[in-house]
């Protein structure tokens, strides 16, 4: 008996070949549900901001069609962008979720936060993350870092183990070879989990228009008054800004990342179409996090510090 195999052609397309974006997919979806095998309560953190609207997109596929097994947790500074938090709460209605909230504004109330002289609360987040990941015990907490951000999350395993006071430890990150996740970890501990450690902010764009996923609108060009801080354009607000001498200033911007207003920079931007954004981000040789978040510029090592002390 002969045995015939079945070959492609040279210059033919393989039909069994997946696209990059397929790839990152399939890897990402093989992570959440190794996740939901392995641990007892992960959490997704869940900003409204457009990585974490991947992962949950991601989420869904992966478990569809039953429901996502995980809740949704919510570090909120209070000085997040209002259409973002509007996008939150229905995505949260909508998909029928829970989610937690931890509050920053409620810690310095209390007098256990202190705000800080630059008006910023994003480095003020770490208390409050890592005692709601404590008091609600939960062992696994899904993040949207990628490691084309910025160079500390290129050191990040897509498992990454934080100790029992959330703190990372660059030197205790485990090997994973053939995508073998190690999640074996102390009482106490937790692992951090990153499904998007592979995208780039391209992959990222042309995955949400291939999967024509919503985002909050401030992610296309429009119109918005600004001041200028630095090199930045930053959004008027109670959170201090603008002091004397900075005007405000109508003018077309969009943001490329978006998190404390305080720090997060808008771009200008006459992209008002995903076709166009995706044009823009391909040509740029800044990475999001380096072209607009003033919290990364503190330091050489600021990200670092702050993943050391139990941010994400």
């Amino acid at each position: 008996m002969t045995t015939t195999v079945a070959t492609v052609e040279e210059g033919t397309e393989n039909p069994y070949a997946l696209s990059h974006l397929d790839a990152l997919e399939s890897e990402a979806v093989h992570i959440f549900r190794e996740v939901a095998g392995e641990f007892e309560k992960p959490v997704i953190l869940f900003s409204g901001g457009k990585d974490s609207i991947l992962m949950l997109h991601l989420a869904l596929k992966a478990f569809t069609p039953a429901p996502v097994p995980f809740s949704l947790l919510h570090v909120d500074t209070g000085h997040n962008f209002p259409e973002v938090l509007d996008y939150r709460d229905r995505t949260v209605a909508r998909h029928g979720l829970r989610l937690h909230v931890a509050s920053v504004q409620d810690y310095i109330d209390r007098g256990v936060l202190k705000e800080r002289p630059d008006g910023t609360r994003n480095p003020l987040q770490t208390v409050p993350l890592t005692e709601k990941i404590q008091s609600e015990r939960f062992d696994a907490v899904f993040g949207g870092g990628r490691r084309d951000e910025e160079k500390a999350r290129a050191k990040e395993r897509v498992f990454s183990l934080r100790d029992e006071f959330s703190q990372w430890d660059p030197r205790r990150q485990r090997p994973e070879l053939w995508n073998l996740y190690n999640g074996r970890h102390a009482p106490g501990e937790h692992v951090r989990v990153f499904p998007l450690s592979n995208w780039t902010e391209l992959d990222v764009w042309q995955y949400i228009a291939r999967e024509n996923i919503e985002l909050p609108e401030i992610y296309y060009a429009h119109e918005r008054e600004v001041f200028r801080r630095g090199d930045m354009w930053l959004t008027a607000g109670e959170w201090g800004g603008p002091k004397d001498g900075e005007s405000v200033e109508k003018r077309l911007v969009r943001y490329r990342t978006v998190g404390d207003m305080s720090c997060t920079g808008a771009v200008d931007s006459d992209a008002d179409t995903i076709e166009k954004v995706i044009t823009e981000i391909a040509a740029s040789r800044l990475t999001e996090r380096g072209a607009t978040r003033a919290d990364d510029k503190l330091s050489e090592a600021a990200m670092e510090d702050r993943k050391r002390e139990g941010y994400f």
